[in-house]
């Protein structure tokens, strides 16, 4: 059996991260089966769902690498066939009409709570036959089973069990003959041939009420894996008290999407104790039954630890247009030819110990910049009139220099001891110099990526 897994996000606000890592669990289930990831915007909220909000998670999912197979579908677009389904129901008995008013199912339910007894709504109407219905609006509703126990298998959960008792007769078609969520998610999941439901816990509840659906039009049912949410620090349910939950808001942060992705993956399953590991390590290893049983906790401090080592690992080419994307993303300037040159000599200076895009393009300020450069507050604190003087005397001394590193550390180290000042003492004045920051990469690394007419104009600048 080919897998097939669904993300069915409801367009009624941005991707929230929550989702993100549901979407991931599904994406990296189905391609390492070799099976298909089919994405469906359940958009039958109508006052809530927007074109924005749907074009929000594309694109989170988009900037995550997360892509799909097909076209998205829409639930709403498919709401003939789910009405088509519920008649098919009432038709062999497995329904029925439901002729109570909203106003008889709230009396029944506030003189149960008066009685403490349970606010299950029974319909007086379950076994009326037809002949006896009035000409009034009515709902469709399935006969749940009243006796017994239900038992389901999660992959994650394991073995559930759920008292048949405390099953309603939920509505299937509403009495304007729309249909409801339960019954458009379980067509529209067999329609599309879904075969493994990965989704988040807070779901469990409605697996029993699904499962009634399921087995009333005697379908096969897709094996289930309801995952635990996400937690923040403090144990509470992820939300924006605890910062962003948003994956643009990630994006704009600047996390790189690899490490995003394998942060994501690491929260809540596990393969040993590896940490850090590629997509393709991921796809190979993610199976279902390393998942957990109980909530991940987001921790700010590993996501930007592994978003570091994956910076560091990536290809500078492609870490180039992760870095435009970024810029684009943000509504920053593009960069330059110039710039961008400077960026693929320097990368190697930059991609160590840079845990965002940010921080990067801070480590990047003395390729992007152009003279005369504009020292910081702290860094130009190294520019005294003694530092200027030692920078005049070490600019025809490197006019004259091999421009290679060996070459470079030479001369800087010969003019500090002639100073009588260790090389750390020098480094100050030569960061302000070339880079108007306290902190920048390696001088020499600098020297060689600026090359030497620039190093020297720069010097010069600095010393005048």
């Amino acid at each position: 059996m080919s897998v097939v897994t669904r993300f069915a996000p409801s367009p009624t606000g941005a991707l929230h991260i929550g989702g993100a890592r549901t979407a991931l669990f599904n994406w990296l289930y189905a391609r390492g089966k070799g099976g298909k990831f089919l994405l469906r915007i359940e958009d039958t909220d109508k006052a809530r769902s927007t074109p924005e909000n749907t074009q929000a998670i594309l694109d989170g999912l988009t900037w995550l690498g997360l892509d799909w197979d097909g076209a998205p579908s829409s639930q709403a677009a498919n709401a003939a066939r789910h009405a088509e389904i519920a008649q098919e129901l009432l038709a062999k008995g497995a329904a029925y009409k439901c002729f109570s008013t909203q106003e008889e199912i709230e009396t029944f339910r506030e003189n149960a709570r008066a009685e403490k007894t349970s606010t299950l709504f029974r319909s007086p109407w379950r076994d009326v036959p037809e002949a006896d219905h009035p000409a009034a609006p009515y709902v469709i509703r399935i006969k749940a089973p009243r006796k017994g126990q239900t038992t389901l298998h999660d992959e994650v959960q394991g073995d559930v069990t759920w008292s048949n008792d405390q099953l309603d007769d939920m509505v299937l078609l509403r009495s304007d003959g729309t249909p409801v969520y339960m019954l458009a998610v379980v067509v529209d999941d067999h329609d599309m041939g879904v075969t493994h439901v990965i989704r988040g816990d807070d779901h469990l509840a409605n697996a029993f009420r699904q499962n009634m659906i399921y087995d009333a039009m005697g379908w096969d049912k897709p094996t289930l894996a309801h995952i635990p949410l996400i937690f923040g620090p403090d144990g509470k349910k992820l939300s924006k008290r605890h910062g962003a939950t948003g994956a643009a808001e990630y994006q704009a942060m600047g996390y790189p999407a690899a490490g995003m992705r394998n942060y994501l993956t690491r929260l809540g399953w596990s393969h040993g104790d590896d940490e850090f590991f590629t997509d393709a390590q991921a796809r190979d290893w993610f199976d279902l039954d390393g998942i957990g049983k109980s909530p991940a906790r987001f921790d700010t401090k590993k996501l930007e630890s592994l978003c570091g080592q994956h910076i560091a690992a990536s290809d500078d080419a492609a870490l180039l247009q992760e870095l435009r994307a970024f810029l684009a993303a943000t509504g920053k300037p593009a960069l330059t030819e110039t710039q961008t040159d400077g960026l693929l000599r320097g990368m190697y200076s930059l991609k160590e110990r840079a845990k965002t895009f940010p921080e990067l393009l801070e480590k990047a300020h003395f390729i992007l910049t152009d003279r005369p450069i504009s020292a910081d507050e702290k860094s130009a604190k190294n520019l005294d009139n003694v530092s200027r003087g030692i920078l005049s005397e070490l600019t025809p001394q490197l006019q004259n220099a091999s421009w290679t590193r060996d070459a470079l550390e030479q001369v800087v180290a010969s003019v500090a001891e002639a100073h009588d000042m260790k090389l750390g003492k020098l480094a100050g004045p030569l960061r302000a110099a070339l880079a108007g920051r306290a902190v920048t990469p390696s001088v020499f690394d600098m020297m060689l990526v600026l090359g030497q007419e620039e190093t020297l104009a720069r010097l010069q600048d600095a010393s005048a």
